[in-house]
């Protein structure tokens, strides 16, 4: 976590590649669907993660739930996700918090809404598919400061409702096939408008290859901050 002195009282977030998203505040050191293993453009590996305090899972596939049993397990982390994902991971004797969409809950960091996804959500343990329940986006608000984190998510007229969250900082997938692509996701901001918006889910397979210099050209309601994985930016 980060310590109070000069600079280091801003938030930093980290963009890892892919979904995966590091949050490291006062109180609060946190990832965002922990694809590190197995993911070709992750900067990091599971150990140089340190004293992580949360974990959030927008959906149960497994380019999104990731490493997250070894890493909780490691740090004591608590898991946030939806009923059936926690569920699931009962079994690892992980602590686990779970909503559902349209909740919110206030933890000792701050606030936390689950917003809809229009994805799937099966868990492949095996030769076995989990009911992983539904998809989710999260609105983190944090030290007076709001990220929404959309998940797997196509284009939904239900973004419009993010408007009022006035959201600081966003993360939007535009790799298309499996998402929104670049089109529907610069129609996304506009709908939802935050101050800052990061391009998200793309060139991690060639299925969701994609130009995030192309997606920041057809945004006019936020600033596209395009992030090299493993770069940060502060709040």
């Amino acid at each position: 976590m980060i310590t109070k002195n000069g600079k280091d009282d801003l938030m930093r977030v980290q963009y890892l590649s892919h979904a995966v998203v590091l949050i490291e505040g006062k109180e609060i050191n946190a990832v965002i669907d922990p694809f590190i293993s197995g993911n070709p453009n992750c900067p990091i590996k599971v150990d140089d993660l340190k004293n992580i305090t949360h974990i959030f899972i927008t959906h149960g596939h497994g380019d999104h739930l990731g490493d997250t049993v070894e890493i909780a397990k490691k740090w004591g982390a608590t898991v946030i996700c939806n009923f059936e994902i926690g569920n699931y991971l009962a079994r690892y004797d992980l602590n686990i918090h779970t909503m559902h969409i349209g909740g919110t809950y206030n933890f000792g960091f701050g606030k936390v809404k689950m917003t809809p996804a229009l994805h799937g959500s099966g868990i492949t343990d095996g030769e076995e598919i989990i009911d992983g329940g539904n998809p989710c986006g999260f609105v983190i608000e944090i030290e007076n400061k709001k990220i929404y984190h959309a998940g797997d998510t196509g284009l939904t007229l239900d973004m419009q409702l993010l408007e009022s969250e006035d959201i600081d900082l966003a993360f939007i997938p535009i790799g298309g096939n499996y998402t929104m692509d670049i089109e529907d996701a610069a129609k996304a901001v506009g709908f939802i408008k935050p101050k800052v918006v990061v391009p998200m889910h793309y060139n991690t397979f060639p299925v969701i290859k994609a130009d995030p210099t192309v997606f920041a050209g057809k945004v006019k309601e936020a600033k596209v901050k395009i992030l090299s994985f493993g770069e940060s930016i502060e709040l």
